[in-house]
C-alpha cells in the first residue's frame, strides 16, 4: 500500500487540515495530495485530493483514524470509475485524472480524524508505503 496522512482537526466552527508525511512512492508509483493547510466552517463542502501515478490499474482506499482507535476502512474503489461512500463521505476512482477525490457535503464535528489515501496493486499484491503502516 501507499500512505499519506491527512489529519482533519476539528475546532468550533472551524476545520483545519494539514499534512504529516510527504506524498508515499515506491518504485516509481506515488500517492498525492495537494493541500497544505485549510481552513473551513462547520457544515462547509470539503474535498481532500488525492492523485496518483503508477503504470498498473491499482484499487484506491480512504482510511480513517479516530482518536485513541486505529485506522479503519472508510470506503474503497477495485475498477476505474467505481464510486465508494460511507457516512457522507464519497470518490470516485478516475483513472484518465489518476484522482481519488474524498469529498463530504457537510462536514461536522464528528469528522474529526485522520484520513490517510491508500492505492494497491491487484495483480501482484501491494507496493511499499511512506513509513505509515496500518
Amino acid at each position: 500500500f501507499l500512505f499519506f496522512l491527512l489529519p482533519f482537526l476539528f475546532m468550533p466552527k472551524l476545520t483545519q487540515i494539514s499534512f504529516l508525511f510527504p506524498p508515499g512512492q515506491t518504485h516509481g508509483d506515488s500517492v498525492n495530495q495537494t493541500e497544505g493547510q485549510v481552513t473551513l466552517s462547520e457544515e462547509a463542502f470539503l474535498t481532500m485530493n488525492c492523485t496518483f501515478s503508477t503504470s498498473w490499474s491499482p484499487s484506491l482506499f480512504w482510511y480513517v483514524q479516530y482518536l485513541g482507535e486505529g485506522p479503519k476502512l472508510l470506503l474503497k474503489a477495485l475498477t476505474n470509475k467505481a464510486k465508494g461512500s460511507n457516512k457522507g463521505f464519497e470518490a470516485t476512482l478516475d483513472s484518465s485524472s489518476k484522482s481519488f477525490h474524498l469529498k463530504k457535503g457537510s462536514v461536522e464535528m464528528s469528522d474529526s480524524a485522520v484520513y490517510y489515501c491508500a492505492m494497491s496493486d491487484t495483480v501482484i499484491g501491494t507496493a511499499g508505503g511512506a513509513g505509515c503502516k496500518l
